[in-house]
């Protein structure tokens, strides 16, 4: 691997975008956003492109945001290209909140569910909070019986993750059950509540998502774009977007209430804390 926090590599009809901070868990500062926004981008345009796949570094997929690492960039301006909103440098409370994560995290969701090739999600190790909504805009996710899936956020009194597709990926209860205890859930679990296509061990996590892929690569282009916005289209009408812009009220509420009553917009808690509290007891 490269320094780039994101690497990009083609064989054949598959496209390879991999996150590429494995010190730090491949944890998604703006950086890491707008590399894989150029990665998706580069691979949507590549004509001998059909299936990408989204892949972690390391031991793990993704711990979620960058919420305490050196290369945390909240205060860095980046070109917007999810929404036409303002900048959020300069800004201040909710105004500067809303504006960031309008843009990279609920609008950059929204733009990579709507890429007009199948997208394969490869996960290992942690999928964390953040990490979920990376590998629920894929179309498929093939897991390695190592991985293990939380949406913890509800410790910091925030209703879910920004791209809050929980009730449509895991069922009103199941989304119930993770949100309310915070717990981890397994590979075995996800798959058995639909949210996972397949688990596989580690050792052949990679060459099932290369056979994967390079089947679905034989289908004709066109329809596999019209089959994935005709599944969309559906989700949409079953109120997910709509559901989504409602929560994501909800979830800015929660910050601006922490930011009154605790020390931060994150009730005080950091990637350590949270992490503890998601282990398995």
């Amino acid at each position: 691997m490269t320094d780039e926090v994101v690497c990009y590599e083609r064989a054949g009809a598959v496209a390879t975008v991999t996150m590429n901070r494995p010190r730090y868990r491949n944890a998604q500062n703006s950086a890491m956003t707008y590399a894989l926004d150029a990665a998706f981008e580069r691979a949507v345009n590549d004509d001998e492109v059909s299936v990408i796949v989204l892949a972690g570094a390391g031991e793990h997929f993704s711990a979620g945001h960058d919420i305490g690492t050196p290369g945390r960039d909240v205060d860095v301006s980046f070109d917007r290209k999810a929404v036409l909103w303002w900048d959020h440098v300069d800004k201040s409370g909710g105004d500067q909140r809303f504006a960031r994560e309008s843009e990279v995290y609920l609008g950059m969701c929204r733009r990579w569910r709507e890429i007009p090739k199948p997208m394969i999600a490869m996960v290992q190790g942690a999928c964390i909070a953040g990490g979920l909504m990376l590998a629920w805009v894929c179309d498929l996710i093939v897991a390695a019986d190592d991985a293990f899936f939380a949406d913890p956020v509800v410790r910091m009194g925030i209703p879910g993750v920004e791209y809050f597709a929980h009730p449509w990926v895991l069922g009103p209860r199941a989304a119930k059950e993770v949100l309310f205890t915070g717990d981890r859930f397994s590979a075995q679990r996800a798959y058995e509540w639909g949210m996972v296509n397949r688990v596989v061990p580690r050792d052949e996590l990679q060459p099932t998502v290369d056979a994967l892929a390079e089947r679905i690569a034989q289908m004709p282009r066109f329809g596999l774009a019209l089959a994935k916005k005709a599944v969309n289209q559906s989700e949409d009408q079953m109120g997910m977007r709509a559901g989504m812009d409602s929560v994501f009220g909800l979830h800015h509420l929660a910050h601006a209430h922490n930011a009154e009553v605790s020390k931060d917009s994150l009730a005080g808690l950091d990637a350590k804390s949270m992490r503890g509290a998601s282990e398995p007891r």
